[in-house]
């Protein structure tokens, strides 16, 4: 057969179109379907044997009896077939001039008719639907599990009802020649790919949802490539294999990682994957993490529970490489908290990389990937992204290739590079009913997963974490989970959600039970205090928990009240800080890190300086604010330490940062909070610390001390849970009186006591405690309902079909929007681009790179401005976005600025201006804004506006 002859099909067959050229640059116009096919199916074999890890072949094949070699054919089959649905009337009729030539081979139909429904019968509907039946027709008792990887190829699969509606109309699918052609093609594709052989052998097994969602995973991946005219142009000059060749060599995907051998020992471990200190061995928190990992069950999960500054992310990386190596799993997905613990991460992670041996010797190369809204504004990865080795991997200076994949960096792949450092959103997404769900899936069913800051996440978050992590399971994902401070309810919480995903439902009681009381595999994991501890999955339910020594870095902490006037603040600094150094307060809200940071400059003048870190920045000034905190306070060999200075900060400065300060003074928050913020306190041994600042201390305030029980100041009590605070204040109160605070010692025990079911605290606090913990349970019980009408569904009984599985969700969202489902608020989050107004028109701001460069708005900006523009998006604060206003506050904004010509930048579609003059100052709906570089965004409210708002919250109460 010539390569232009096409396969052994009838004419009618072969002229079946499945692409056209809507851009008018191929010399061709249109590709067959049969080509298409062929070509997503090659691509399927290329990619279960380059790219896919070996753990998701062996979990995609552990139901089928022939094993991986069934595997590989049903996956290649199903690629090869998932348009079948494009042999339809309703789908050959959007080309007009391409259905006629069809028609002239005997595939018919009335046009007004299929033009007046074919909604309803869109290709991957369709090809359910005709593949469900030809399946039958082969003797299968419920093809749906396998049809539904075909229906669920535009990353939604259909529903009943969507499927009733093509079974009740057929004449969208087409006669008997259609049905012939239809046929043919999917016998034709059953011969090629040898699953014609197998279709008996197949038809009774219970594909398991997991094993479904990850079919229709790789089937996208295959059907996006498959259709990229750069790799499959539309010609028909070639064979089979000279176009895959080219195809797949132009695309160059990474091969997934393949780990070395393992170092003889722990310490010759820790030493050749981490830059220790001359003479430094593994902690022994590092030695039994890494000893577990060994022998562990997988699938499974270990929770490592140490003090801050212990070397937990260290651990959690030798447990990534020795799982990744007993699994056959390819790389990690480390999830922080933040996009600023994110960052850290990253540069920590590409250090490792450098160090990760693979057991290839002749192509070791690191695709990363950076997975926040704002990763292009990182410098390592930025740089990553621009400098191309011929294999689109970026080079950096050492002898392993690190980079950012061209094609695996685009939109909805997040999560498909081997090794994967962002926020705790993106694997929380995992749990959200969306468009394209299965690509997460199926990029996080070949890593390690690592949580990070465990303790960080509410009772909302931890709704969809708990389904995030049974759907890991579910797949054979090993996950590790780290904390300082995690309250021993939420071990047991994680170990049981774990466990459901791996080992399904507990059973139910037996009549056989009643009266017993059933044995609760989590009941030890609930009261276990010990600590440092490391817990690892049981062979069965539960877990096994195992402590460690630490590392003999136990500091006390003396613990103080401290008033909340600005005054007292600004003496104590003055008395503390006057033979130098840094202290560090941290704040609730950031209008008090503001308040606050105003007050102390006007109180202790030029020769203290004071800086602000929070939130409410624009993205290229946090992100240099981040990382100035890094490099000024972190360990004793980063940059060079001032000589006095203060940092008053909001929750940024709480988690994943490794800065050390002198002096701390805090806010009252939830007591695991409140132990993150006191590890940022003498953090490493310093020979240098002012005579006064030797002793670490820690003065709590914003709260009245000298009432019984203390009342938190009220932004804390809008942050934060009352009943918290309150339980926080309560297991605090003894080292508050003079006990000093050990740590680690006291971490386990003061968490526990405060997240216990028994109240904290005198016996006269018990009235205020238990009134809040009542309200938080209400509210508790209202977010999970909230979070339970997007969250997906547990995975189901083995022979359930995903149809349906996504209903009621959110649709085709961007991670933006999702991320307002998969982190509580009661307003929705605004961000805008700060640009400033100038006579001549809007420009940079002027301290950013290029500031000053004017931004136009009458036509897209050049694709380098576009980037620059998109780094100065700064969140609004809540009073901004609060229901009563957020409308107001968006048409204003729109009002402003025609942005029309932006609509069409994948940079700035959909965004709003917010333009500021150059003293820095906007006034929207009634808000008065001020931006500075230094200190970030003000916002206050004229009289006249906050009155209207309360009228209007009183109009909508009395109706």
């Amino acid at each position: 057969m010539s390569p232009s002859a096409g396969p052994p099909l009838s004419e009618a067959t072969r002229c079946v179109w499945g692409k056209t050229d809507r851009s008018g640059t191929s010399p061709v116009g249109w590709l067959p379907l049969w080509r298409h096919l062929a070509d997503t199916a090659d691509v399927a074999g290329r990619l279960w044997d380059d790219w896919l890890s070996a753990a998701v072949r062996r979990r995609i094949s552990d139901p089928l009896p022939g094993g991986e070699a069934d595997g590989r054919t049903l996956a290649v089959w199903l690629a090869g077939i998932h348009d079948i649905g494009k042999a339809t009337p309703a789908f050959a009729i959007q080309a007009p001039h391409l259905a006629a030539r069809m028609h002239e081979h005997g595939l018919r139909y009335k046009a007004d008719e299929i033009r007046a429904e074919r909604r309803l019968a869109p290709h991957a509907t369709a090809g359910h639907h005709i593949l469900a039946g030809w399946l039958q027709r082969h003797g299968w008792p419920d093809p749906h599990p396998v049809a539904v990887i075909v229906g669920g190829h535009h990353g939604l699969p259909p529903t009943d009802i969507q499927l009733r509606d093509v079974q009740l109309r057929p004449y969208l699918c087409g006669d008997s020649a259609w049905k012939d052609t239809q046929n043919e093609l999917l016998a034709w594709m059953s011969d090629r790919c040898g699953a014609a052989a197998r279709l008996t052998a197949w038809r009774d097994i219970a594909l398991p949802q997991p094993v479904q969602a990850l079919l229709t995973g790789l089937v996208i991946v295959a059907d996006w490539i498959a259709s990229n005219e750069k790799y499959f142009p539309y010609l028909l000059d070639t064979s089979d294999a000279d176009r895959l060749r080219a195809g797949w060599d132009e695309l160059d995907l990474p091969l997934p990682w393949l780990p070395g051998p393992p170092p003889s020992d722990v310490d010759t471990l820790f030493a050749a994957r981490f830059s220790l200190p001359t003479g430094a061995v593994p902690r022994p928190v590092q030695r039994v993490v890494t000893q577990l990992a060994e022998t562990m069950p997988t699938p499974g999960m270990l929770i490592i529970e140490a003090a801050m500054g212990e070397g937990k992310t260290e651990a959690a990386m030798a447990a990534v490489e020795i799982l990744a190596r007993r699994t056959g799993l390819s790389g990690c997905y480390l999830a922080l908290p933040t996009r600023a613990t994110s960052d850290a991460m990253f540069a920590r992670m590409l250090a490792w990389l450098q160090r990760l041996p693979d057991a290839r010797t002749d192509r070791c190369h690191r695709d990363v990937r950076l997975a926040h809204g704002k990763a292009a504004l990182n410098a390592d990865y930025d740089t990553l992204r621009h400098t191309s080795l011929p294999s689109n991997i970026a080079a950096d200076e050492g002898g392993t290739a690190i980079g950012v994949h061209t094609w695996l960096a685009g939109r909805k792949r997040t999560l498909l590079s081997n090794f994967v450092a962002g926020t705790i959103d993106q694997l929380l997404f995992a749990a959200l009913r969306g468009k394209h769900l299965v690509l997460r899936h199926l990029g996080l069913a070949g890593k390690v997963v690592v949580i990070d800051e465990a303790h960080a996440y509410d009772v909302y978050m931890a709704q969809f974490l708990e389904r995030a992590i049974e759907w890991l399971a579910s797949f054979h994902v090993p996950v590790v989970v780290l904390s300082a401070t995690l309250p021993a309810g939420r071990r047991a919480a994680l170990f049981a959600a774990y466990d459901r995903g791996r080992l399904g439902a507990p059973p139910k009681p037996s009549w056989r039970d009643r009266g017993r009381t059933a044995a609760d595999p989590y009941a030890a994991l609930r009261t276990d205090l010990r600590y440092p501890l490391v817990s690892v999955s049981a062979a069965r339910r539960g877990a096994l928990a195992h402590a460690c020594d630490d590392s003999g870095r136990a500091t006390d902490v003396r613990l103080l009240p401290l008033d909340d006037e600005a005054s007292t603040l600004a003496l104590l600094l003055r008395e503390h800080l006057v033979d130098g150094g840094c202290a560090l307060i941290v704040r609730n809200t950031v209008a008090r890190v503001q308040e606050t940071a105003a007050a102390l400059r006007a109180a202790l003048g030029p020769d203290t300086p004071v800086t602000v870190a929070h939130s409410r920045f624009m993205a290229v000034d946090r992100a240099a604010k981040d990382q100035w905190l890094r490099d000024t306070f972190g360990p004793p060999a980063t940059g060079t330490r001032p000589h006095r200075h203060i940092v008053v900060a909001s929750q940024v400065a709480e988690q994943s940062l490794d800065i050390d300060f002198d002096l701390l003074v805090t806010d009252l928050a939830p007591v695991d909070l409140m132990l993150q913020r006191i590890g940022r306190l003498h953090r490493h041994p310093r020979h240098d610390r002012p005579a006064l600042l030797r002793t670490a201390t820690c003065w709590v305030t914003g709260a009245d001390w000298s009432v019984q029980p203390p009342q938190p100041v009220r932004g804390s009590r809008l942050v934060y849970e009352p009943a918290t605070l309150l339980r926080s204040a309560a297991v605090l109160q003894t080292h508050l009186a003079g006990a000093p605070l050990r740590l680690p010692a006291d971490i386990a025990p003061l968490t526990h006591a405060a997240y216990s079911e028994a109240p904290p605290g005198p016996p006269h606090w018990k009235p205020a405690i238990d009134t809040a913990d009542a309200a938080m349970r209400e509210r508790q019980t209202t977010k999970q309902a909230k979070a339970n009408g997007f969250r997906l569904a547990e995975p189901a009984e083995p022979g359930t079909p995903l149809i349906g599985w996504l209903t009621g969700g959110v649709g085709d969202t961007d991670d933006r929007a999702a991320q307002g489902h998969v982190r509580d608020t009661d307003t929705e989050s605004l961000e805008v681009i700060l640009l400033v107004r100038t006579a001549d028109g809007l420009v940079l701001p002027p301290w950013t790179d290029k500031g000053g460069e004017a931004v136009t708005t009458t036509t897209a900006p050049c694709w380098s401005l576009q980037r620059r523009v998109a780094g100065c998006t700064l969140p609004l604060p809540r009073t901004m976005t609060d229901p009563d206003v957020i409308d107001e506050v968006i048409a204003a904004l729109e009002q402003r600025i025609d942005l029309r010509a932006w609509q069409d930048s994948p940079w700035l579609a959909g965004e709003l201006v917010l333009d500021i003059d150059s003293a820095g100052n906007a006034r929207v709906a009634g808000f008065d804004l001020h931006y500075d570089p230094e200190e970030g965004l003000r916002v206050s409210r004229s009289d006249s506006a906050e009155s209207a708002s309360r009228q209007r919250r009183n109009e909508g109460e009395s109706q």
